[in-house]
């Protein structure tokens, strides 16, 4: 079980690795150690650390070392602080859930599903002796149910081949339409006993992404909602998971959420009251989670505006 080893109650390093502008002064300075030792003194144990593929691979498909030391040097404050960590590869070559970011062809090249490949070869070399601190996230929110099938086949090689240097890293795996429990039944059986669902909460998106600025082509900016004008309750959480959790146990694995989270929009008192029903739903399942976001990104917990709710959430967490 995952809250047995460590992998329970996390937070999102967002921004840092990825979504981000690349600079040297972001990579540096956005996440530091004062910001490790804060999350283990808030209680969480462990981090997800999103990864841009151009922070750690050329063009070409070649590593760069610059980009794996930083990831070194994170896992390396992650024990010091007594964290243990997954590595979410954020966007790959060909790939973003992000339609901003250009970025196409992934599902129907061979040549980018290689670059892919390198990508969790390169990781499992590298880290592969970390199976009790470490867990894989093959790729961020798959977006379009017609890259499914493309989908179960590419993320079946590539723990295939992950499995050659890193036969116990647990490898987390999630399905389409960014990444929803909804999908999650529709994936094949996992691969072997080290593969663990994955999927990410913002359900209902009017509530958790109002007026966010980036869904304007799908909702009304404008409009702001109450948690009770919602519609939502502990039971229609337990309603939406279920065909998730039954999937779970039907092939012999379990459930870890890698994100979920409220934009800023909305007021801290309104967002710790739909914290609380889905947590409530998480306890009574032992789902394992990662909140996003640690700092700022839209979600951030450690913003000045969450200083009134925050002793709160944290003890939901």
């Amino acid at each position: 079980m995952l809250k047995e080893r460590g992998f329970y109650k996390g937070v999102n390093l967002g921004g840092w690795f990825s979504q981000c502008d690349y600079s040297r002064e972001r990579l540096d300075t956005f996440i530091t150690e004062p910001d490790f030792a804060q999350i283990a003194r808030w209680g969480f144990d462990h981090v997800r650390i999103p990864i841009d593929y151009n922070v750690i691979q050329n063009p070409d498909g070649s590593m760069k070392e610059e980009g794996l030391r930083r990831i070194d040097g994170a896992l390396a404050l992650c024990d010091k602080y007594g964290l243990h960590a997954v590595l979410d590869l954020h966007k790959t070559q060909g790939f973003s859930f992000d339609k901003g970011e250009n970025e196409a062809g992934f599902f129907e090249s061979e040549a980018y599903q290689e670059k892919f490949y390198a990508v969790w070869e390169c990781f499992a070399r590298r880290w592969g002796d970390r199976a009790d601190r470490l867990m894989f996230e093959l790729l961020n929110e798959v977006t379009f149910q017609d890259y499914l099938p493309a989908w179960k086949r590419i993320s079946r090689e590539c723990v295939r081949r992950i499995r050659a240097y890193a036969p116990e890293v647990t490898v987390l795996l999630g399905s389409y339409n960014w990444n929803s429990a909804r999908t999650l039944p529709e994936l094949d059986a996992p691969y072997d006993g080290h593969v663990i669902y994955n999927f990410h909460f913002y359900e209902p998106i009017s509530f958790t992404h109002q007026g966010a600025y980036w869904m304007a082509d799908t909702m009304d900016l404008s409009l702001r909602y109450r948690y009770e004008d919602s519609g939502v309750s502990r039971d229609w959480f337990e309603d939406f998971l279920r065909p998730a959790l039954e999937k779970a146990e039907r092939e012999g694995t379990e459930l870890y959420c890698g994100e979920y989270g409220v934009i800023d929009v909305v007021p801290p008192e309104e967002a710790l009251k739909w914290f609380r029903d889905l947590h409530a739903v998480f306890e009574r399942h032992g789902i394992a989670r990662s909140l996003w976001s640690y700092k700022e990104m839209d979600f951030g917990l450690q913003d000045q505006r969450m200083d009134g709710v925050r002793e709160e959430l944290l003890g939901l967490l």
